[in-house]
């Protein structure tokens, strides 16, 4: 019998002041069993660093939410769908192969990519020359450091607070904080 994802609740208050979006979210993260904490708190950091196109892409009338992530390849670890369902951002986190990100270029207005972990700018050097064509897909690296620090946060039940002042994720809930600086490659 497979074992099944591990559900997660996480309350997160967002404060983006770079984007003048404020709003709280209720949401419910779904672990599959090969998936880390560290993947699911950087699947929890890419939409909140990307929660304000919840207002500036869809004027507040859309739906931002998790994927089925590694539950289902065709389907993006974030996504954000306007009232008429067409897919306005695409979020995948990890190091992906270049045929589903240019899939997913074909399905989405734009196209984010998280990559994080020690392997990264091994995979990048790799990838990159793949990836330039694709004119909607931005790639971000998440250092490896700030990501591990994420572990600690993952708790089933989570009240979290996310600031985003100067390009910077400042994400805590209320014993411990840690700073996301994302470098942006594409």
């Amino acid at each position: 019998m497979a074992t099944k994802s591990t559900i997660f609740k996480a309350s997160l208050q967002i404060a983006d002041i770079d984007h003048g979006y404020y709003a709280d979210h209720a949401l419910t993260l779904a672990r599959h069993p090969s998936e880390t904490d560290e993947r699911m708190m950087v699947r929890l950091c890419a939409l909140a660093l990307q929660a304000h196109q919840l207002q500036s892409v869809c004027n507040g009338d859309g739906t931002l939410a998790f994927g089925a992530g590694l539950s289902d390849p065709d389907e993006p670890d974030v996504w954000l769908r306007d009232f008429t369902g067409r897919t306005r951002l695409w979020i995948e986190v990890g190091q992906p192969e270049d045929k589903p990100l240019t899939k997913a270029c074909s399905k989405a207005d734009a196209v984010l990519l998280y990559a994080f972990g020690h392997a990264a700018d091994i995979w990048w050097k790799g990838i990159e020359t793949k990836l330039s064509r694709l004119a909607n897909l931005q790639v971000w690296r998440i250092p490896s450091a700030a990501a591990q620090l994420l572990v600690p946060l993952a708790q089933r039940s989570m009240n979290l607070q996310a600031t985003v002042q100067e390009c910077v994720l400042m994400l805590g809930d209320g014993a411990l904080n840690v700073d996301i600086e994302p470098l942006r490659w594409k």
